[in-house]
């Protein structure tokens, strides 16, 4: 992410948890960043259309969300500083900051089959325990992977597929 994101989802947590909203306020920046329209993206963007103009839009669909005074003040600021084309961008930088100030983390597990609900279970607490933090894991299936899961939280990947195993005694193999 880049650091202009970063530093307005940053600005944006300290307020939000401040007030204790962080989960309705990521959900009202979800529904503006994902039910914006081209119009509405080039129109935010458009030099030709005043600030005023633009608040008074914002402020009217931010009404539409029920969105709170938080997340108003936030789209003002961003139309103000000319960041309308990145608030898909600060809305998933606003999510990553969130779950990382709650101590959570996401991780992305990749399985050669569809594992059962005790092995998402168990697999969910190893992950808790290794790095310390509350998992919120997404699983997909790979019909490519011989055997085994892939797991990546973050920049960290967790790979015990079959196919890293083999390679893996491939290489001890070839060096002996």
């Amino acid at each position: 992410m880049k650091s202009a994101s970063l530093q307005y989802a940053n600005a944006l947590a300290d307020v939000a948890l401040q007030q204790g909203a962080a989960e309705p306020v990521l959900k009202q920046l979800n529904d503006f960043a994902y039910s914006e329209s081209a119009e509405l993206r080039n129109f935010l963007a458009s030099p030709a259309v005043t600030s005023r103009e633009k608040h008074g839009v914002a402020e009217k669909i931010a009404a539409r969300l029920g969105a709170s005074r938080i997340l108003r003040n936030f789209l003002f600021l961003v139309i103000d500083h000319r960041r309308t084309l990145m608030i898909a961008e600060l809305a998933e930088a606003f999510a990553s900051v969130i779950r990382e100030r709650q101590g959570m983390a996401e991780a992305q597990v990749v399985s050669a089959v569809e594992l059962s609900a005790t092995q998402k279970k168990n697999l969910g607490q190893s992950l808790e325990k290794k790095t310390g933090k509350k998992i919120e894991a997404k699983y997909a299936v790979d019909k490519g992977l011989l055997g085994g899961i892939v797991v990546r939280i973050g920049d960290t990947v967790y790979d015990g597929s079959l196919r890293h195993r083999l390679n893996e005694m491939r290489a001890t193999l070839a060096a002996d």
